[in-house]
């Protein structure tokens, strides 16, 4: 996503073993979409756990941000 408004956060409630963040914002096809994932620097890789369209009130929380 290359969203230069995108939203991300820590996810605390989900960091068990491991710092969850979940990014927030528009996809190239004009979708605003969630995305929950994870750094594993050891790979140097970044593990996606789920991503999926937004729901209408983070749909506002993101233009709010705008």
């Amino acid at each position: 996503m290359s969203d230069p408004h995108a939203r991300l956060f820590y996810d605390p409630e989900h960091s068990e073993g491991e710092d969850r963040f979940v990014l927030l914002g528009v996809s190239s096809a004009a979708r605003t979409l969630v995305v929950v994932h994870c750094y594993r620097e050891q790979d140097s890789l970044i593990r996606l756990s789920s991503t999926r369209k937004a729901t209408k009130k983070e749909l506002r929380f993101y233009e709010e941000g705008i």
